[in-house]
């Protein structure tokens, strides 16, 4: 419920109104503050940090064809969402070009997703799997990060494999991937990495991940798509 210093005027924070209005009983409903409470800790726990709140897809300038088609297939995604995240594809991933916006539109997805109530969290892959190696005796803390990616309702993977990798690297994503492959809990995959390299990198995680976003697979290729070179 709202804080006492910004009490809902409509039920005072308590989070309920009572109707005495029935003849017979007083009904009890929800208030609809418990609804923007509950965006509201959405949004906190989600991992999304504030400025990337900016990372909207009217702010996503396409610059050519292919930048426009990743921006639609972006959008196409969320709006068909609902339909798709209990079946096998309900996932989408934003692989190739460096620079091409790929953490720009999964982050969007993210945010739209975040709007409709929806538990999304966010994973930055080299702070996250660093993190996670550092407290991996820890086994509590390890254990709590760990199952918190793997139940997220939605799970977005920033820049999956950037940097030096190793076997634990590679054990910790199959961990988390492979949890949520068997589960049908879709994410949303933005990777330096074609399809083609995931593959060949690691066949179990990249085999799970084409898999699971077969229907949305963009792969953005080429030097001219990187905004950073070009814009």
């Amino acid at each position: 419920m709202l804080k006492d210093s910004s009490k809902c005027p409509i039920c005072e924070g308590k989070g309920v109104i009572i109707n005495s209005s029935s003849k017979y009983q007083d009904t009890v409903v929800f208030c609809k503050c418990r609804e923007i409470d509950k965006t509201r800790i959405l949004w906190k726990n989600s991992g999304i940090e504030t400025e990337k709140n900016r990372l909207t897809f009217s702010r996503y300038k396409p610059y050519n064809k292919v930048t426009e088609e990743a921006k639609e297939a972006a959008i196409s995604y969320f709006k068909k969402f609902k339909d798709l995240r209990s079946t096998r594809k309900n996932s989408i991933a934003f692989l190739g070009q460096v620079g091409s916006g790929k953490s720009h539109l999964s982050v969007s997805i993210g945010l739209n997703l975040l709007a409709k109530g929806i538990h999304v969290l966010y994973m930055s892959y080299r702070d996250e799997i660093l993190k996670l190696k550092q407290n991996i005796l820890d086994e509590e803390f390890y254990a709590s990060c760990l199952r918190r990616y793997r139940l997220a309702e939605v799970l977005i993977i920033d820049d999956l494999f950037k940097g030096k990798i190793n076997d634990s690297d590679i054990n910790i994503m199959f961990e988390i991937v492979n949890y949520r492959y068997m589960n049908n809990l879709p994410i949303i995959v933005s990777s330096e990495f074609t399809a083609e390299r995931l593959l060949y990198f690691d066949e179990g995680i990249g085999s799970r991940i084409i898999e699971m976003c077969k229907d949305y697979v963009v792969e953005i290729q080429g030097k001219e798509n990187n905004y950073r070179v070009n814009g």
